[in-house]
């Protein structure tokens, strides 16, 4: 006789066989409740938010300082397309030849923008261009820091390139090498006050 035969005699196989199939249920549907809870969260940008990002450069104006900075106020328009609110806490970017300048409070630009379900905003920031030539042609992330009722957290995004018109037709350019071209033809034309 062995242990098996043992446990059989005694019902302790059949209980513990019996137990395992009912609990099998149990686990399978409290792992399916769990993906579909967080599918949900995420879905709903209360994990993430779901932004649409556009770089507005209608209202560009070039700006020389008394030390020879070239810059340009820049408006970026967020829309939120995800369900809960988020409040953007922070904008940057690491990009030869381009600095984004924090938020300075003197001039009233703000740094913390919320932007409810569906809603719209437009953040305004200073960029300063440090060597038009040394701005990368393929395009470049930005990171961002953000507040939602879940918590807080970084992330990057790539904003939609441009499209430069010329005799062959319609060629992509990287948003920042577009932004930049701009800003620095701007300042070298001659009808530039």
């Amino acid at each position: 006789m062995s242990s098996g035969d043992i446990w059989q005699q005694f019902g302790v196989a059949t209980w513990r066989a019996q137990h395992a199939r009912s609990l099998l249920p149990v686990v399978v549907s409290s792992c399916l409740s769990l993906v579909v809870i967080a599918a949900s969260l995420w879905w709903s940008g209360a994990i993430t938010p779901h932004i649409r990002w556009r770089l507005d450069d209608f209202f560009l104006r070039t700006e020389v300082d008394e030390n020879g900075v070239l810059s340009a106020t820049v408006h970026i328009e967020l829309e939120n397309e995800g369900m809960a609110s988020f409040t953007l806490t922070g904008i940057s970017a690491e990009i030869p030849g381009l600095l984004l300048l924090p938020a300075d409070e003197a001039k009233e630009e703000r740094s913390v923008v919320t932007v409810g379900s569906g809603g719209m905003k437009t953040l305004e920031t200073r960029i300063v261009v440090t060597d038009c030539a040394a701005v990368p042609h393929e395009p470049q992330p930005v990171g961002f820091t953000y507040r939602t009722w879940m918590g807080s957290g970084s992330a990057e995004v790539t904003w939609d390139s441009g499209w430069l018109e010329g005799p062959a037709g319609n060629l992509p350019v990287a948003w920042q090498r577009g932004l930049a071209g701009k800003i620095c033809n701007d300042a070298m034309s001659p009808d530039w006050p």
